[in-house]
């Protein structure tokens, strides 16, 4: 599992880039691995992955290098273990808001993969006023490997849109809880994540975050402008 792999590189202070396909495709998430991804976002709480999808897809992604981080639809245990089981390297949990939560997290994994369970990467998402309000206590459990801030839903529960018009920054308001959050979350010696567009990664970086999830979509959309802009359309 190459779980461990992207532990291994957090730890030692790189960076890791984290794409979504947007699509239930093997074929575009290895694709996305050759052109430099560390790992594939296969988004089972929005997008329409099945059980047997996410094995297929794993497989294809770690045979290409890169690891499949799952987002399960729910904290359910028997979900979170039947992910594993299915084949992600790690496991990228929404709506984590307590430390209750959290732990119940790094067991279930602990549960499902006793013999392996280092191999796989756990993401506690953090998404709502309340998660940051009460990060000091999520930050004292053991076994999350990265704490990932994730501006969509956070817009959303600070009553904002989920994501600002193409190429508008987010409101202020949710940029700086953002950053509270990962300056904690640093200050405690953990690892911090978020997503980013290409414009925002520097942004982060250089306040110390590490574990960047980018959508692939705006580059697609770049392009295919630049295509028309040839063309005159």
């Amino acid at each position: 599992m190459n779980g461990a792999k992207l532990r291994e590189r957090l730890a030692k202070g790189e960076a890791v880039t984290m794409l979504t396909p947007h699509h239930a495709s093997s074929g575009l998430a290895v694709r996305l691995v050759e052109l430099g991804a560390d790992a594939i976002f296969v988004d089972c709480e929005h997008g329409t992955w099945s059980f047997e999808d996410v094995r297929v897809t794993a497989q294809a992604i770690r045979g290409a290098g890169g690891a499949a981080i799952v987002r399960p639809h729910s904290h359910e245990r028997p979900v979170l273990i039947r992910y594993l089981n299915a084949g992600a390297d790690g496991l990228m949990v929404p709506m984590v808001d307590t430390a209750d939560q959290a732990r119940a997290i790094v067991d279930a994994v602990r549960y499902a993969c006793p013999a392996d369970h280092e191999k796989r990467l756990i993401v506690a998402m953090i998404e709502t006023p309340r998660a940051i309000d009460d990060i000091d206590s999520l930050l004292a459990v053991e076994g999350i490997d990265v704490f990932f801030i994730g501006p969509g839903d956070l817009s959303q529960n600070m009553g904002y849109p989920p994501a600002p018009p193409f190429g508008e920054p987010r409101p202020q308001a949710v940029v700086e809880r953002v950053d509270l959050a990962v300056r904690k979350i640093r200050a405690a010696g953990k690892i911090a994540g978020t997503l980013v567009t290409s414009d925002e990664l520097p942004f982060w970086r250089d306040r110390g975050v590490k574990y960047f999830y980018i959508h692939s979509d705006p580059f697609l959309r770049i392009g295919l402008a630049g295509i028309k802009t040839l063309l005159g359309r």
